[in-house]
């Protein structure tokens, strides 16, 4: 009898076990078609650029991804972004619910999230996600294998306080790189930074409909500015990335971390 009853349980967790996927996919249509229905439909545009070769990238906010940014060590989930592929004819979108519950951790707020992906919806239509999916219960505590790096386990790249680290990005080569400074209501800014096109090319090589990541994201905070660790990043934006695709990008991570760290030298 007891084991039926453990038989019933397993079962019932494991029916009732959910997959996320990073990416949510809708129709394709042109950047300026993207652009408009995100105005449209209640988001604030605060970035355009393009990262790889035909494509644009629009990043864009509300006041829920804000608010909930503003909770202590969360400044990363205030933006999303929307991945415009002209070549493969694809329109990749940020699964809010997948990146809430990995960005913010014990603080995640399953309604927000939830009322979030439905607002993408209201604007886009069928969403159709990626099949690189995970079990969203592995989410919060995610990383790529023994050894490798944790949400948490975010890089300092510079100290000072938050004026003068923003004022070193935006004086950084003129200011190029920062394709956006959003400034949250905690005292956080979450400064969008612009990485050069020899390294953001990795997302061409391991899968151009994940290219949501992009743009490199740093968060000003309490003197200090971090980023998420970039093999944590690239791998739970590829969650089925294999060791061989790490390995042919090998030399990325610390790029990234280069890159970004020089702005404020």
């Amino acid at each position: 009898m007891l084991k039926a009853i453990v038989a019933f349980v397993l079962m019932f967790v494991y029916v009732e076990a959910k997959e996320l996927s990073p990416v949510l996919f809708a129709a394709y249509e042109s950047a300026d078609k993207v652009k408009e229905k995100l105005s449209n439909g209640g988001y604030e545009v605060v970035a355009t650029y393009h990262p790889l070769e035909q494509s644009t990238t629009i990043v864009f906010t509300d006041e829920t991804l804000k608010k909930e940014a503003s909770k202590k060590n969360r400044a990363f989930i205030a933006v999303l972004k929307a991945f415009v592929d002209d070549k493969n004819k694809k329109v990749s979108l940020s699964n809010p619910v997948y990146f809430g519950k990995a960005f913010m951790q014990d603080d995640y707020n399953q309604a927000a999230f939830e009322k979030e992906q439905g607002k993408l919806q209201k604007v886009f239509g069928t969403l159709t996600p990626s099949k690189d999916a995970i079990d969203e219960d592995d989410l919060a505590g995610y990383h790529f294998m023994m050894g490798m790096p944790y949400y948490e386990d975010q890089i300092e790249v510079a100290k000072g306080s938050n004026e003068q680290l923003l004022s070193k990005l935006k004086s950084y080569e003129g200011g190029k790189r920062v394709l956006f400074v959003l400034p949250l209501s905690s005292g956080a800014t979450l400064v969008g930074f612009d990485l050069s096109d020899k390294t953001e090319k990795f997302a061409d090589k391991i899968g151009r409909a994940n290219a949501v990541l992009l743009p490199w994201t740093v968060k000003i905070e309490d003197g200090k500015a971090t980023i998420l660790h970039p093999k944590y990043y690239i791998a739970i934006s590829y969650p089925k990335l294999s060791m061989g695709d790490f390995m042919s990008i090998r030399d990325v991570p610390g790029a990234i971390e280069d890159e970004i760290e020089a702005a404020f030298k």
